[in-house]
């Protein structure tokens, strides 16, 4: 065990395995901020997620948003925009779901978002398991974890959100 008491948690995984969930439910165990990596990688909107912040923003205000906290729960990829702070979290939980299971949570989320599920945000999700876009896919994400400095704990399969709140409460020792 790397760092059993992290001051960072980043949880993350494809759109759809739950990572919003369990950095929510996880946040209210442990009573500390949870984050949404979202919500600095988009401007607010309103419907959410139309327009994205600039690129060379989103890394500096997400870790400034984390130091004024002093201890987070970040849910969701920085992939590709997170560099001055990807070594920052202790424990990086990655979540991996089947890709028919995510797509139909995604679906449902989609439609109670925003009252339809756009076929071409479904398509780009349905292709994660083998990167056949640029942005995030399984590959990216398993390089990314590699270079992780921090310990990596790694989810698989559908359990529910007690389950992998217990599986991530193992892993910091309480």
């Amino acid at each position: 065990m790397k760092n059993p008491n992290p001051r960072y948690i980043l949880i993350t995984g494809a759109a759809g395995t739950g990572t919003t969930t369990l950095a929510q439910a996880l946040a209210n165990e442990l009573r500390i901020q949870h984050l949404e990596a979202d919500d600095f990688l988009w401007l607010p909107s309103d419907p959410p997620y139309q327009h994205m912040a600039d690129k060379t923003k989103r890394g500096e205000r997400l870790q400034q948003a984390m130091h004024d906290h002093g201890q987070a729960i970040v849910a969701g990829s920085i992939v590709g925009w997170g560099q001055p702070l990807e070594n920052a979290f202790g424990l990086v939980v990655f979540l991996y779901l089947p890709a028919e299971l995510r797509l139909k949570r995604l679906e449902r989320r989609e439609i109670q978002r925003f009252g339809q599920a756009k076929p071409e945000f479904l398509a780009w999700a349905a292709q994660y398991d083998q990167g056949g876009v640029p942005g995030r896919s399984l590959a990216v994400h398993n390089q990314w974890l590699a270079a992780r400095e921090g310990e990596v704990l790694r989810l698989e399969g559908d359990m529910s959100v007690s389950e992998r709140v217990g599986r991530v409460l193992d892993v910091l020792g309480r």
